[in-house]
């Protein structure tokens, strides 16, 4: 499988978004195991998870220990994979998204999700969203303060605009290893980021790569350039979406989600599908 760069980490140039195993309509335990255990079978090499990736209040950090229960269950050998996972956005459980960039609350959420991952020190940790109520500097502070403490190997940003990717890189003194941020055919108003971290060879981690659980299955009908191309390389259209985003940049690592082994095979396959000058250019257009 194509490879990319996350900081100092050789990973799969397709990550597992695991929030689908978790979420409203997630499958029973053994499908979510298997559908790790097939991603890593299929090479994936990064696994993409948050400690708000849960359903009820009660079960904060439910996917981060659903991905380290499939990891140490699994046969082979993981010690290549890359866990990712974040911090500052909760879900009280009554289906509300809440913030929380406060530098104390999110060295202390760090060390939980260390805890219920099992590891010494995360492979790469990220600040989830920006928190209005605090400086985006302040929070950005506790990464550094994290990384510096040996709590994580690697800091990243998500759903951070350009200023704000700025503002990490400086803050973390050069180390901002990610950027996470919602890009796909439907969505392309992350472009200047991605864009932009191109240029400081900072990798571009997409989130709902494929439009988002409620709209990836019309992706083929409302992108109709996406789905020729697919017919002409007789895959699906979202092997041909998640090639034409690999080749957009050679930063850029989407991390789509799957819940059913069958899609995590699928997707691995978009990072061996070579798409010509011409096909990127027709879809990046479309």
């Amino acid at each position: 499988m194509q490879q990319r760069t996350i900081g100092a980490r050789t990973v799969s140039a397709i990550g597992l978004g695991g929030m689908p195993m978790s979420i409203e309509g997630r499958p029973d335990e053994a499908r979510s195991v298997a559908t790790v255990h097939a991603a890593l079978d299929a090479g994936v090499t990064l696994v993409d998870t948050a400690d708000a990736y849960h359903l009820h209040a009660d079960e904060v950090g439910h996917n981060e220990e659903l991905v380290a229960r499939a990891l140490r269950s699994y046969g082979g050998d993981t010690s290549d994979v890359l866990v990712a996972t974040k911090g500052g956005h909760l879900r009280p459980g009554d289906g509300t998204w809440t913030r929380n960039g406060d530098p104390s609350y999110l060295k202390q959420a760090a060390k939980e999700s260390a805890r219920r991952l099992g590891v010494d020190a995360i492979g790469l940790y990220q600040f989830h969203r920006p928190d209005p109520a605090v400086p985006y500097a302040d929070s950005v502070g506790a990464l550094a303060e994290l990384l510096d403490e040996g709590v994580i190997a690697m800091a990243g940003v998500s759903n951070a605009d350009v200023a704000q990717i700025d503002v990490a890189q400086e803050v973390l003194g050069g180390r901002l290893a990610s950027v996470q941020n919602q890009f796909s055919p439907r969505f392309r108003s992350s472009l200047g980021e991605l864009e932009h971290c191109a240029a400081l060879g900072v990798a571009f981690l997409p989130w709902s790569p494929l439009g988002g659980i409620a709209n990836a299955a019309g992706l083929g009908a409302t992108h109709a350039a996406f789905q020729e191309v697919a017919d002409a390389h007789g895959v699906s259209v979202y092997q041909v979406t998640l090639a034409w985003e690999l080749a957009l940049a050679p930063v850029v690592v989407p991390i789509p989600g799957a819940s059913r082994p069958e899609s995590v095979r699928d997707s691995a396959g978009a990072a061996d599908l070579v798409l010509t000058a011409d096909e990127v250019a027709r879809l990046s257009a479309a």
